[in-house]
C-alpha cells in the first residue's frame, strides 16, 4: 500500500465551504481521476483518507493537509495534477509527496494566520496588539453545543503582530483603512481560533472591526520553540525521498547520455 500526503488550499469564495463539503468534493475528484484507492473493511467500505486539523468554515487556507492510501503505486506529482484538475477552482491541490515517515498529524502543532481587518487603522491595531501581548491572560467566551465556555486565549498565542504589508491577494479590495495582523498559535485543547483572538482584542483594547475579518491560514506544522516559527510538515518526507538509494537501473537511466 502506498500513502500519499497532499497539501490543498481554500481560496476566495471556497473559504465558506465546510469540511464536509470538501470531503464530498474530494471523494468525487478521486473517482474522476480514477485513483486506485484502498478501502476500509466492513459493511460500508469507504476510501482511506485521513484529514488533519481542518480550518474552520469561513476561513481561507494555504496549508491544509490530508493523506490517502493507494492499492497501486502512483507518481505523486502526476496524481496531484489529476486531482487538482478534478477539484473546483479555489480548492486547489498544490503539493503531493509520498509518505516515507510516520506521524503527519503529530507534526501539525501550530498555525500561522493572517487577519485582514478592513476599516481598522494600523495604529489602532498596533495598540490593541500591544495590549493583548502585555496581558497575562485574556479570557474569552465561545458558544459550544454544551453551552457557553470561558477559556484563556492568550496562553496559546506564540506571536501576534501588526504587519505593514501582506503577501496574499486581497479578498475584498477597499479604499478604507485596513490593518493586517500576523498570528502564530499553538494547537491546544480547547483550540484557540483566530476569532477567539479577535474576541480577546475586543476585550483588552475595545478593538471591533466594522466588518468581519478576512482570515487566512498561511502555514501549519511543527512549532520551533526557539524561533517561534512553523516548519513545513512535508519536509521530512522529501528529505527521506532524497536520501533513499535509487535502484541501479534507475541511476543508470538517469546518467545515460541523451
Amino acid at each position: 500500500m502506498q500513502r500519499i500526503r497532499l497539501r490543498y488550499t481554500k481560496r476566495g469564495r471556497l473559504r465558506f465551504t465546510s469540511h464536509r463539503d470538501f470531503q464530498r468534493a474530494f471523494e468525487r475528484a478521486l473517482r474522476r481521476a480514477e485513483v486506485p484507492m484502498a478501502y476500509s473493511a466492513g459493511f460500508t467500505p469507504h476510501p482511506k483518507v485521513s484529514y488533519a486539523n481542518a480550518a474552520p468554515t469561513g476561513t481561507g487556507s494555504e496549508a491544509e493537509y490530508l493523506e490517502i492510501a493507494l492499492t497501486e503505486p502512483r507518481d505523486p506529482e502526476r496524481l496531484r495534477v489529476l486531482l487538482d484538475e478534478s477539484m473546483p477552482t479555489g480548492l486547489d491541490i498544490v503539493e503531493a509527496v509520498e509518505a516515507r515517515t510516520s506521524g503527519l498529524a503529530d507534526r501539525l502543532t501550530a498555525s500561522v494566520w493572517e487577519l485582514r481587518l478592513d476599516g481598522v487603522g494600523p495604529e489602532d491595531a498596533r495598540r490593541a496588539v500591544d495590549a493583548f501581548n502585555a496581558a497575562g491572560t485574556v479570557e474569552v467566551q465561545r458558544r459550544t453545543k454544551n453551552g457557553v465556555r470561558t477559556f484563556d486565549a492568550r496562553s496559546a498565542v506564540v506571536g501576534l503582530e501588526s504587519a505593514e504589508t501582506h503577501s496574499s491577494p486581497a479578498d475584498r479590495p477597499t479604499d478604507r483603512p485596513c490593518a493586517i495582523l500576523r498570528l502564530v498559535v499553538r494547537h491546544v485543547t480547547p483550540a484557540v481560533r483566530p476569532d477567539d483572538v479577535l474576541s480577546g482584542l475586543r476585550a483588552v483594547a475595545d478593538l471591533a472591526p466594522p466588518v468581519p475579518a478576512a482570515v487566512t491560514r498561511l502555514a501549519q506544522g511543527l512549532l520551533d520553540e526557539e524561533t517561534g516559527t512553523v516548519t513545513d510538515p512535508l519536509a521530512p518526507d522529501r528529505e527521506a525521498a532524497a536520501t533513499e538509494p535509487q535502484p541501479a537501473g534507475a541511476t543508470a537511466a538517469a546518467t545515460a547520455p541523451a
